[in-house]
């Protein structure tokens, strides 16, 4: 690594994109390591705001190329959405928000030297494209969220697929395409479990899964496989530990959901605590198994594994960073931690702030503020959560969900029409974030226009 105190070390300029803004050492360097939901629009205000106006020099680290909204990929998975539609691409956001885009993935981190390290970047084949580099900052903030937690359980790594990222739900999809097509192709019988999806976690993720993969398997089916009966090949089961499905959700919701799902003929099962996953199927701690060649691990959250030892730095059970009010961690006051991977207790909530979206919005919102107050010498404020009330959606069948607060503190269920409006406007609220109202307003009508000439299930 370099022992270079400018902002931007160890890299050969000459090979760096033109599109991206030229090192400026005297500036406050802020690096915003993840590019998910929480630090994209981070970096995407601050560069506005501060990296325009030269007032600071806004830097994202992050190790895929593109973004795709995480509540998203259970329709990726599904088919229902294609990725090169949605996705964002790090470096033309960068040259339109004026910061800039590194790519890599974080190894470790020096606090004293105030330095952030990087590992290497490979392509598909095998060849560096980045070697192993080192970014000093002023102001660090982490936004790396968090994925799966498969508890050791055997066979999950081998077996099932997470839906933690764009690539992870791109290849369940073209696993069950193919699937489907084998079933089509093969002399003999569909065997039993051959097109069965197990989808472990009954969550949002999970649970919003089953309903679209439900939808989009007779799609696909219905495009000539005609060797593959819906009714009798093919079935999804969604596997839960806990008593209910939707286990953070107000029961009510949950209820609604349980009915809707078994109106379609999807098989619930809770209280069922996974023990091992095969190449056959689960099998579960009652001894029971359930046959499936097709499996989604949806189950547990935690943060990635190296924020556990990273510098010292204070950690949850669950690999988050622990952080004080101002989103600051509890050791290192030049740090930040946001969205998944930042653990919070405030006074006004009984549990820490959830790994949501919404938290994510709202405390990327607030950070881009305290930043400014930090650069200008002012006292931080804290983050105060306000939580909205949860949203879930079963696709094209419907979506149902509570709201909270907003007719004088009550809550309120909704489900239909009116509650799909509002999960869609959540997503549209993600959009304005990163790209502002006629840029989203303009995609949005290109894409009720092109959807007209296009399959509506994704069959590659």
């Amino acid at each position: 690594m370099s022992d270079e105190r400018s902002p931007d070390t160890h890299i050969d300029h000459r090979q760096d994109p033109p599109t991206q803004l030229p090192a400026e050492p005297s500036l406050h360097h802020i690096v915003v390591v993840g590019g998910g939901a929480a630090g994209l629009q981070l970096v995407t205000k601050l560069g506005d705001r501060l990296g325009r106006r030269k007032k600071a020099q806004v830097t994202l680290v992050e190790r895929s190329r593109t973004h795709i909204w995480k509540p998203l990929l259970h329709e990726v998975a599904a088919g229902s959405m294609d990725v090169g539609h949605h996705a964002v691409d790090y470096l033309a956001q960068a040259h339109r928000h004026h910061f800039r885009y590194r790519i890599g993935e974080m190894t470790g981190l020096d606090r004293d030297r105030q330095e952030v390290f990087l590992a290497a970047s490979v392509d598909n084949e095998g060849r560096e494209v980045t070697p192993p580099r080192s970014f000093r900052y002023d102001t660090l903030v982490i936004a790396v969220g968090s994925g799966s937690n498969d508890f050791g359980t055997p066979g999950v790594k081998e077996h099932a697929i997470a839906l933690d990222t764009p690539d992870q739900a791109v290849r369940f999809h073209q696993r069950l395409v193919n699937s489907l097509i084998r079933a089509h192709a093969q002399p003999g019988p569909v065997r039993p479990g051959q097109l069965h999806v197990a989808v472990i976690g009954a969550g949002a993720t999970g649970t919003e899964l089953a309903a679209e993969l439900h939808r989009a398997t007779r799609q696909v089916v219905a495009h000539g496989l005609d060797r593959v009966d819906p009714e009798k090949d093919l079935k999804i089961t969604l596997i839960e530990a806990a008593e209910r499905i939707l286990p953070a959700v107000p029961e009510r919701v949950s209820e609604s959901v349980m009915r809707l799902l078994a109106t379609i003929g999807i098989e619930v099962r809770t209280k069922a605590r996974v023990t091992e996953v095969s190449d056959k199927g689960v099998h579960l701690a009652d001894g029971s198994f359930v046959p499936s060649e097709l499996v989604v691990w949806a189950a547990g959250v935690k943060a990635p594994d190296f924020l556990k030892d990273l510098a010292g730095l204070e950690t949850s059970r669950s690999n988050q960073l622990v952080v004080t009010p101002t989103l600051q961690t509890t050791r290192d006051a030049n740090i930040f931690a946001i969205g998944d991977c930042a653990y919070l207790v405030t006074p006004d909530l009984p549990t820490p702030v959830p790994p949501r979206a919404q938290a994510a919005h709202q405390q990327a919102t607030h950070l881009v503020v305290q930043i400014q107050r930090r650069l200008e010498g002012k006292p931080l404020q804290p983050f105060r959560y306000r939580d909205f009330g949860s949203l879930v959606s079963l696709g094209e069948y419907s979506t149902v969900g509570n709201l909270m607060g907003f007719i004088r503190g009550k809550n309120f269920f909704i489900e239909g029409l009116l509650a799909r409006l509002m999960y869609q406007s959540l997503y549209t609220m993600h959009q304005r974030a990163l790209h502002g109202s006629p840029k989203v307003a303009l995609d949005t009508t290109a894409r009720m226009l092109t959807r007209r000439t296009e399959p509506r299930i994704k069959l590659h």
